[in-house]
């Protein structure tokens, strides 16, 4: 239990009516979760505005009303809080209400369009192998030490992200490390976070269905940077050309690592093969399980932030050299006839030009690659015919197959795709909106030696049509089509 004064401190307030001093058990910004004793944050969402429901909430119990416009009607014994902004605020006050969780273990904070998840997961098992208790927070869970707790989003709200914080606290959880996307700062899900550190990865064409423009994109990842304080540190890829954006207003300490470019801390890469990398790291060699040019950025960001936490270098090579990539990250499924199967949650074009490249450089020439490829329905359209375009430049052959159509017709999202394929390439193109019959039919074109890509779903275990998840795991489906076909 708190009084709203003290969950109120660093709010910026216009206006209060009532008293401050009510008791508060609990907040939140779900008219559906209010009870007695409850402060109701009125935040206007994408599709729903919190103000709609102020009268319901007061109606379960909801004590305290923080909102940007006051009702018309202000019922006694109810204290109402007008606020500059609603979002800002309930952070700020999910902060206040759970004694700033983020101030008693380390936050480290990753962006970036791709290898978000797998940095943060590389990192929490990399701390975790170096001997502390950690926490993470990513697209596909939430640990809390050796807890596993199911995601729903890359970023929780406000609300969420602090209890979780406070539930590590009681753990005794020192570090945590937590994708943080370009929605949640736009929504301002980590207003009252502090953070130690941030990693920016890249940026590429995504989300634009939301941000609208490339650099409305660019201006969301940017403010997470601007936020830091003096205390942090902000490290950025070089390799990417935004990055010195990013760095352009942040009080953070300023620090960059890259594979091709100059930076404070580079990498190298000295061989790369289906079996690993072999990395030489600030002039150390190491070893890894993870492939491609991707991982090797993705190994240097971890080993960077390591260092940057004042951790001895060759512990932290020696680990990082034990870890394998996070499930549906570039995840390899071997059949018994020599077939190679990847998973990868590539879903941008950049990322399944990175895949396929990677893909391309460790197969010979008389080995295919063969990719099942999808675009999701509700999301930006302008990149189904980009992806279709790389796919088919970079594979053998390619399914265009179903991700996640959701509320659109599958039929309606393949059309689009196949319009990115040029003519010249359409005999090396069909089309299968069923994704279970799909991966058969690539891995029915396979021969020994060949490599059949899976992108996009990577580590879901769901297929979402008309609003329905039904159970799909593309890892599971390629093992049982792998030994149905290729025994």
């Amino acid at each position: 239990m708190k009084l709203l004064k003290d969950i109120l401190y660093k709010v910026r307030i216009e206006q209060v009516v009532g008293s401050t001093n009510t008791a508060i058990e609990a907040i939140t910004f779900d008219s559906r979760k209010v009870v007695a004793f409850t402060a109701f944050v009125a935040t206007r969402g994408t599709q729903v505005d919190g103000h709609t429901f102020i009268a319901k909430a007061i109606e379960s119990g909801a004590s305290a009303i923080i909102c940007e416009e006051l009702p018309a009607e202000l019922k006694d014994g109810v204290t109402y809080v007008r606020v500059e902004n609603a979002a800002v605020a309930l952070g700020v006050i999910a902060a206040n209400f759970h004694d700033h969780p983020s101030k008693k273990l380390k936050l480290v904070g990753i962006t970036g369009t791709n290898g978000k998840t797998s940095t943060a997961t590389l990192l929490f098992r990399l701390f975790r192998s170096l001997g502390y208790k950690c926490g993470l927070i990513s697209t596909v869970e939430m640990r809390i030490g050796q807890r596993t707790i199911p995601s729903t989003h890359t970023t929780p709200d406000a609300v969420s992200l602090n209890e979780i914080l406070a539930e590590m606290v009681v753990e005794k959880v020192t570090h945590c490390f937590m994708e943080v996307s370009s929605h949640s700062v736009v929504q301002e899900r980590i207003a009252g976070l502090q953070f130690v550190g941030a990693v920016f990865m890249n940026i590429t064409h995504d989300h634009l269905d939301y941000h609208g423009t490339f650099a409305e994109y660019i201006k969301a990842k940017k403010r997470f940077f601007d936020q830091l304080p003096a205390t942090a540190f902000a490290l950025v890829n070089a390799d990417d050309p935004n990055s010195a954006v990013m760095l352009q207003n942040t009080k953070a300490s300023k620090h960059s690592f890259a594979v091709k470019n100059m930076a404070d801390h580079k990498a190298r890469i000295v061989e790369n093969q289906l079996t690993g990398l072999h990395l030489n790291i600030d002039g150390h060699d190491m070893y890894s399980r993870l492939i491609g040019e991707f991982n090797a950025s993705n190994l240097l960001a971890v080993y960077t932030v390591a260092a940057l936490m004042n951790e001895p270098a060759m512990n932290v090579l020696t680990a990082l050299s034990d870890l394998q990539p996070p499930r549906g990250r570039f995840q390899i499924v071997r059949s018994n006839s020599g077939i190679v199967g990847i998973v990868d949650y590539a879903h941008t074009p950049d990322a399944l030009k990175n895949v396929l490249a990677t893909i391309n450089e460790v197969c010979s020439e008389n080995e295919q690659v063969i990719t099942v490829v999808g675009c999701g329905g509700d999301r930006d359209r302008t990149k189904r015919p980009v992806m279709a375009r790389i796919a088919t430049e970079l594979s053998s052959h390619v399914v265009l197959t179903s991700d996640n159509p959701r509320s659109e017709d599958p039929m309606a999202i393949l059309n689009e795709m196949r319009t990115g394929v040029q003519i010249t390439d359409q005999s090396r193109v069909w089309v299968n909106a069923d994704r279970r019959e799909a991966i058969r039919q690539a891995v029915g074109m396979a021969k020994p030696g060949d490599v059949v890509l899976l992108a996009g779903k990577g580590h879901e275990t769901y297929q979402e049509i008309n609003g329905v998840k039904h159970p799909f795991d593309d890892v599971a489906v390629l093992q049982e089509t792998l030994e149905l076909l290729h025994k």
